[in-house]
């Protein structure tokens, strides 16, 4: 299975919860991308070019500052020699890692929707389609507020997922590396063409309609909550039906169950919802509105 093999082969080099991986191979066979909110020395950096080197993909990465521009992501035309040569920016990779988003102005932070929503740049009035697969591991602190500027909405809806690392087994990490560095000798397992392939049959995984039923209902609740200001948006719902599919073809089944609705829908909502002021004064939060949802609203019950 292609989970296994991934997990086998990043086994003893990157330390994560089964469920963090799981999530995060899920995001990719979608066709989405991921968001990871930690705090610095979790092993983010480590993680995302471990993933890319066992995918067999290339791969990228960007600090952003406040001065970045644009086309330091993007690209950009050269005048040389009396001619205009094109200059590829980091975005042209198929594993993009962007440290820190949320230091980018929003003009640099929008520099990233088009490619993320179409898989595509445009400059100067032409169209450099990005290399297949292609996945955006963005980084944020959410401690660190100083010098930041929070993601438009926009922006947070075009990540599938929203994950955590957090802290490793740390005798374990310390361990592992007395004996090698955790990207030392790390073969790709796979390639970008399997990859795709797989996105094809994640598509042909069928969703019960009871089983999307359900996931409306938890949609409908948290729409219906007084706290909320902006609950999930028609291209949300989209997502975690998607990465439920791809959840379910990586445990080997032709079928989403309830449990792939819910795994999605923890990964996919939270960082979406919007709550109104007076809710976030009162103490709630988005990751709690959706452990509720998913306690008030019956599952169906799985068919033998």
């Amino acid at each position: 299975m292609f989970l296994a093999r991934i997990q086998r082969a990043l086994s003893g080099r990157v330390l994560l919860r089964e469920e963090t991986l799981r999530l995060s191979l899920a995001t990719l066979l979608s066709g989405g991308h991921l968001l990871l909110e930690d705090v610095p020395g979790t092993g983010k950096t480590t993680f995302a070019k471990a993933l890319a080197r066992v995918l067999g993909l290339s791969f990228s990465r960007i600090q952003m500052t406040p001065d970045l521009l644009p086309q330091d992501l993007t690209g950009i035309y050269l005048y040389r020699e009396g001619s205009l040569l094109w200059q590829k920016g980091p975005v042209f990779a198929q594993v993009l890692l962007v440290d820190e988003l949320n230091r980018a102005t929003p003009r640099t932070q929008s520099a990233l929707l088009e490619a993320m929503g179409e898989g595509q740049v445009t400059l100067e009035g032409k169209t450099h389609p990005l290399p297949e697969p292609f996945l955006v591991l963005a980084t944020q602190n959410p401690v660190e507020e100083e010098g930041t500027y929070p993601l438009p909405v926009a922006q947070r809806d075009r990540f599938t997922a929203r994950l955590s690392l957090g802290y490793p087994d740390e005798k374990a990490l310390l361990q592992a590396l007395k004996e090698r560095e955790p990207l030392e000798g790390l073969e790709a397992v796979t390639q970008g063409e399997e990859i795709l392939a797989l996105r094809q049959e994640v598509r042909r995984v069928r969703v019960a309609e009871e089983v999307l039923d359900y996931l409306l209902a938890l949609a409908g609740w948290l729409r219906s909550r007084e706290e909320v200001r902006l609950g999930p948006s028609p291209r949300a719902l989209l997502q975690v039906e998607r990465l439920a599919q791809a959840l379910a073809l990586l445990q080997g089944r032709t079928f989403t169950v309830p449990e792939d609705i819910k795994e999605a829908f923890r990964a996919a909502i939270p960082h979406r919802l919007l709550l109104r002021l007076e809710a976030e004064l009162s103490g709630a939060s988005p990751e709690g509105l959706v452990v509720e949802a998913l306690k008030a609203v019956p599952a169906p019950v799985e068919r033998a």
